[in-house]
Formats: structure tokens, sequence, C-alpha cells
């Protein structure tokens, strides 16, 4: 479960479109204004996770060449990820927010967002925990998954209004493009050991 948590709070934390719309949503905002566009990335989270587990997790864990596959896939799609965010140059590019998002907002980029597909698809097929109690372990993965999901998009709403403000240097805003893509790495090694167990 420990290795779990980890691959959970290193993904998460790691931008995608959730975390840098929640960013660009308190820098153009406020962090008020912020909560209830953030209660509807949680919501269309847990509606993907949901469509994850109950549409593949079947299919998963019936064939392993399907569990194979959808692993890699995944795995490749955060490696593409990482390399975007170590190669973006010298800007901490928020997705910016025009005109102020609300719940229904936050649920649909859910919806199309690809890294929740991919994470969600990489928590449920890569990190076994229980073999002989599935029901127990979609259970208290949605549990850790939700303890670790809802502070780290806390700390990256209010993040985006601070970030912005204090206007860093180039070489600064490389290295945290730098460590971040180096979280997603450390993850993508995390789910590798996982699978190999």
């Amino acid at each position: 479960m420990l290795t779990f948590a980890a691959a959970v709070f290193f993904l998460i934390i790691t931008p995608g479109p959730g975390v840098l719309s929640a960013a660009g949503v308190g820098a153009a905002f406020g962090f008020r204004a912020g909560l209830r566009y953030l209660f509807g990335l949680f919501l269309g989270s847990n509606l993907v996770a949901l469509a994850v587990v109950s549409g593949i997790a079947a299919l998963i864990l019936a064939d392993p060449l399907i569990r194979t596959l959808l692993f890699v896939a995944s795995t490749a799609y955060l490696l593409y990820l990482a390399l975007r965010i170590a190669f973006a140059g010298a800007k901490l590019a928020f997705i910016a927010a025009h005109a102020q998002p609300g719940v229904l907002a936050g649920v649909m980029l859910q919806a199309i967002n690809p890294k929740a597909y991919a994470v969600n698809t990489s928590f449920f097929s890569g990190f076994p925990i229980w073999e002989n109690a599935l029901t127990a372990e979609i259970f208290w993965k949605f549990i850790v998954m939700n303890l670790i999901w809802i502070p780290i998009h806390l700390v990256w709403l209010w993040a985006g209004g601070a970030l912005k403000k204090m206007e860093l240097e180039p070489h600064i805003q490389r290295r945290i493009n730098f460590a971040m893509a180096g979280s997603m790495l450390l993850v993508v090694i995390l789910a590798g050991l996982s699978a190999l167990r």
C-alpha cells in the first residue's frame, strides 16, 4: 500500500490539465473562487476512476495480455508527459482561465483529461495489493487516492496565485520543470517495479 500511496502522491502532484488549470484559476480568480472549480475536478476525477474500474477492471483481470497492454500504454503516456514537462523551457505554463469556471467546468475537464484516464488505469492495473480481495482493494485505493488528491489540489490552487506574483527567474522555473518531470519518472519506475512482483 505504501508503494501505491507514493505513486499516487508523485503522479497527482506533477502537472497535468487538472492541477495546471487549478493553478490557473487560483492565479486568475483567487483561492475562494477556485474552490468551486476544484470541487468539480474532484467529482470528475472520481467519475473517471469509476469508469475505469467498472468498464475495464474485469477485462484487465481476466486477460493478462490486456492488462499488460493497458499498463504499457498508460506508462508510455506518463513518460511522454514527463518529457514535455522537462523540455518546456523557462516558463511555468499554467493553463489559463479567462472566465471564472465552476463545478461543471471541473467535471468536464476531467472527463476529457487523458492524464486522468492514464493515471487511473495505472493505479488500478499496475499496483496489485490483494489478489483475492478485489472489492476491498478498489475501496482502499479510492480512499488513499482521495486523501492525497484533495490537499495536493488545494496547494496547487493556492500556489497558482503565489507563483504568478513571484516572477521567478528563468533558471528557477526550469529547475521546477525538471523536478516535476523527475517526479513523474519516479512514478513510472514504481509502477514498473510493482508490476514485476
